[in-house]
């Protein structure tokens, strides 16, 4: 079931917490316009993985600022697909570019949705601010083990890739920028899940239990970075934190709290 057909918008201000841009709902369904927000630091945001930022829409971890002189080209992680509850939606995706270069998101992952009692998902790449797509003839289900791959070919063209290891199925999408003011700077990488918006409205976000990034790495040409160089994000809204993360090693642990 697609989010329009259920999913009231409501306007919501945060005064404490920064908004990461947000990907389009198009994704889900009606695929109306929306611009992404610019970053409202919370007077508690901290920059190290001991203490979380707050943002209203992303938990989990970017990395802001690759090794000197270098970009990011690719970004990688594994997580099983949880199911969610409730009624509501979450999206967990990787991703380049988006935090400190808000300009442009090169990004790939698994939206899931619930409303009264039924699941569904929905696998999707984008090159933001261009709508997100669903990928055709990919099937996902609650407990698939899903590979996401973006890579960066140079700052306007790059490629997604999804693997569902339960199923050996793959995808792989080309990718360009929209235009030239979306050329992807190579500054950020990420690993997310997050509260997207519909309209000009977050969506009510899902109780999705925990998911979990394994295999987390960020590459330049000539290094690669794990998780436990970024900065944790976690979601507050209204006050409330709404996601608990840890990073260890190579993983990524997103907790709905």
């Amino acid at each position: 079931m697609k989010l329009s057909t259920f999913f009231v918008s409501s306007a919501l201000l945060f005064s404490v917490a920064f908004a990461r841009p947000s990907r389009l709902a198009e994704r889900i369904a009606a695929r109306e316009a929306r611009r992404s927000k610019p970053f409202v630091p919370s007077a508690n945001a901290a920059s190290n993985s001991t203490h979380p930022e707050f943002s209203t829409n992303w938990s989990g971890v970017v990395i802001e600022t690759p090794p000197a002189g270098q970009t990011f080209t690719t970004v990688t992680g594994t997580f099983t697909v949880p199911t969610p509850s409730g009624n509501g939606a979450a999206s967990a995706w990787v991703g380049i570019d988006g935090d400190t270069a808000q300009q442009s998101i090169l990004q790939s992952g698994v939206d899931f949705t619930s409303s009264g009692g039924r699941v569904s998902f929905d696998a999707w790449f984008e090159w933001f601010p261009n709508f997100a797509t669903d990928f055709s003839n990919f099937p996902v289900a609650a407990g698939n083990v899903i590979t996401v791959t973006v890579h960066a070919t140079s700052s306007t063209t790059g490629t997604a890739t999804l693997i569902n290891e339960s199923t050996g199925r793959t995808v792989t999408q080309q990718l360009t920028a929209p235009d030239s003011g979306a050329a992807l700077k190579g500054q950020n990488a990420e690993w997310i899940v997050e509260d997207f918006e519909e309209g000009d409205s977050l969506v009510p976000f899902a109780d999705f239990g925990t998911v979990t990034f394994t295999g987390a790495s960020a590459s330049t040409a000539s290094s690669s970075l794990g998780p436990s160089s970024g900065v944790i994000l976690d979601i507050e809204q209204n006050g409330e934190v709404l996601t608990s993360v840890s990073t260890s090693g190579s993983t990524v642990t997103v907790q709905h709290t």
